[in-house]
């Protein structure tokens, strides 16, 4: 599992580590809490996990092979995801995933989840919309997936869908004004390059009227 890197803020609290793109590890208290493992993160990314949540179907958020290696590694671990996820991978997990929608409270891991959302943003007109939900963790941190959600409760930490198909600069923007946390990471970043990074950084930062930081894949924070 990739959480090597430097740790940045508090030293008490719960430490979040971004993995590549979307994904995302909790830890408090000895557990462990892994959001969207897909495959454009690393192939450990879930491992060592206690719980692992996926927000949708999409490959970059979803990968089998990377809950498989955390069902593995840990046979109490268990999976918390929309239908349309949990009817893919039920049955090679028997009795370990759970499923949930808008609306919904569990515990995992230790962690307080709330789920929040329906639908996946729109891509083109012409693209279907598949399900997508989000999950605000301990009352706190926030993961939308893939569409710019408002939860029906304050966010400490946003974690930012900065560049995807289905999104431009201005609507990133405005989502973190609307939500108006404390504090917002960067995810949903690999198609991003080196040469757009400081670009996205620049305007979220000087216009989202937040503490914005972007985080290396490994590099950690207190939040």
């Amino acid at each position: 599992m990739t959480t090597t890197g430097t740790t940045t803020g508090a030293t008490t609290g719960t430490k979040l580590t971004k993995q590549s793109h979307a994904c995302v590890r909790l830890e408090k208290e000895g557990r462990t809490l892994v959001i969207d493992p897909g495959g454009f993160t690393e192939a450990d990314a879930a491992v060592g996990a206690d719980a692992v949540l996926v927000t949708h179907e999409h490959p970059d958020h979803f990968d089998e092979a990377r809950l498989r290696a955390a069902m593995e590694a840990n046979p109490a671990a268990g999976i918390w995801t929309l239908a349309a996820v949990a009817d893919r991978i039920a049955a090679a997990f028997p009795g370990r995933v759970h499923r949930v929608g808008h609306g919904d409270t569990f515990t995992a891991a230790g962690f307080d989840v709330q789920v929040h959302g329906e639908l996946h943003a729109v891509i083109h007109p012409d693209i279907p919309r598949v399900t997508n939900v989000g999950y605000l963790v301990d009352g706190s941190v926030f993961h939308p997936g893939d569409a710019l959600t408002v939860p029906d409760h304050p966010v400490d930490t946003l974690l930012v869908p900065v560049m995807a198909p289905w999104n431009k600069i201005s609507e990133v923007i405005e989502y973190v004004r609307e939500v108006k946390p404390q504090r917002a990471y960067d995810v949903h970043d690999a198609l991003l390059t080196d040469l757009a990074l400081p670009i996205y950084e620049g305007h979220i930062g000087r216009l989202g009227g937040t503490d914005h930081t972007r985080l290396a894949p490994g590099e950690s924070a207190r939040v």
